[in-house]
């Protein structure tokens, strides 16, 4: 047993050499990885081995360090900025025994050539994480190291114009393979192509009451905890919130509290009516969680089950339901089985499960659970865009500033149909 063991190690081991020495003659000879749509120079060296006449690869088919597989199938939604957002994540593993140090990450339609986004050196510290790391990545210049056998995810969010949304999308990077000795070889790699989903985004009305409302913790560029919240769950990881915002009601001025903050009261949210956004079946109904006492501070991370407090899941369509979480305990109006209409009340504004300050948690989810789940993006029928946030004030430290005024960017309203409005959007709703 110990020499078939030996022989085992000494075959892994001797592979991973012969990758490593792939990789560096590859990082010696390749020239950057053209898009699939376009043919490289005939005096071009290839990216990897040369392929004989006959055979089905491609000049672009080569040895790469990094293993690159996608969370989900992108979706497209039109948002409040006039772009159709693909916001999507991409694990990034070395499967070397060497270092890749990636530079720069270039989103690609392969069938156009077009580069439709480039995450260069001054942002990509911000937009790939390491697994496990804080997913809010670091303000730095510089190339991200990928050391052996790690992974790092990607945060992607491509933005285009409505006419020119691609049905697939090819990833390139730019970087070095590290030596042993710490000096670099340049070597860019042709990545994996994923396509672009054909579905329409859901169309949904307003979840809340009539008002103007902060819409937090959205998507698609921002740094958020529902955006950036990668959770593996029964050993499946997924972005769950991808597309979740929290709603939180401002008067006119975009205020959101006023008086004691640790009284929830004071939060204008507050058993503020929560709505059917679509008609559609009861699947889950949750009442049995009580209120956060921790305001304005976090509370305690809850148990799992706990998460999103007292709730309401409504499928609105096959393997397509709504969720609706934070209510306030015992105000729940529906059960499981109930048909409920587009604009029926389901229950109030809470502050149940993980929540810090009185808030609807609202997403659209490919499972009837919280967890596991995928996110997937949906558009309201009509709202008027009001402002904008400029910096990043969230449920966590709503009710720690020094007032529960918002500094409030008002702009013309806008009336807008079919988009989904982005991180940090104040809007009109009713």
């Amino acid at each position: 047993m110990r020499s078939i063991r030996s022989r085992r190690s000494r075959f892994a081991s001797a592979a991973g050499a012969a990758l490593a020495a792939a990789l560096m003659l590859s990082a010696c000879t390749a020239p950057t990885a053209p898009a699939a749509s376009t043919s490289p120079s005939p005096t071009s060296a290839p990216s990897g081995p040369a392929v004989a006449d006959g055979e089905d690869l491609t000049p672009d088919t080569g040895f790469t360090a990094l293993i690159a597989q996608p969370t989900t199938t992108p979706a497209p939604v039109l948002a409040s900025d006039g772009k159709v957002h693909l916001a999507y994540e991409l694990l990034l593993t070395n499967a070397a025994p060497i270092t890749y140090a990636v530079s720069t990450l270039e989103v690609l339609d392969p069938d156009s050539g077009d580069t439709l986004l480039t995450i260069g050196p001054d942002a990509i510290q911000r937009s790939i994480t390491r697994l496990g790391a804080s997913s809010e990545g670091v303000d730095a210049t510089g190339p991200v190291e990928i050391g052996s056998a790690q992974t790092w995810i990607a945060w992607i969010d491509v933005a285009v114009d409505p006419d020119a949304v691609p049905t697939r999308l090819q990833h390139r990077t730019d970087g070095e393979v590290v030596r042993p000795d710490g000096s670099g070889q340049s070597a860019p790699y042709l990545l994996t192509t994923v396509a672009v989903s054909d579905e329409q985004a859901a169309v949904v009305g307003s979840p809340v009451a009539a008002g103007d409302w902060y819409m937090s913790e959205g998507c698609c560029s921002n740094y958020t905890h529902h955006r950036n919240g990668f959770l593996p769950v029964n050993g499946v990881g997924l972005a769950p919130q991808r597309f979740a915002i929290d709603f939180f009601k401002v008067d006119e001025n975009g205020t959101t509290w006023e008086g004691d903050p640790s009284q929830l009261s004071s939060y204008f949210s507050y058993r503020q009516p929560i709505v059917a956004a679509a008609s559609g079946t009861v699947v889950r109904a949750v009442d049995e969680f009580q209120n956060t006492d921790a305001a304005p501070e976090p509370p305690t991370v809850p148990p799992i089950i706990e998460t999103v407090g007292n709730h309401v899941v409504v499928e609105i369509a096959p393997g397509r339901y709504l969720l609706y979480g934070h209510m306030d305990p015992g105000s729940v109006k529906v059960k499981v089985g109930d048909t409920v209409e587009a604009g029926q009340e389901l229950g109030l504004i809470g502050s149940s499960g993980n929540s810090t300050t009185p808030h609807l948690h609202f997403q659209l989810q490919t499972e009837p659970t919280f967890f596991p789940t995928d996110s997937v993006p949906y558009v309201f029928d009509s709202f008027t865009l009001l402002g904008s946030v400029p910096d990043r004030i969230w449920d966590d430290d709503l009710g720690l500033q020094p007032t529960g005024q918002l500094p409030f960017d008002k702009i013309d309203p806008s009336d807008r149909t079919n988009e989904l409005p982005l991180d940090r959007t104040v809007v009109r709703l009713g």
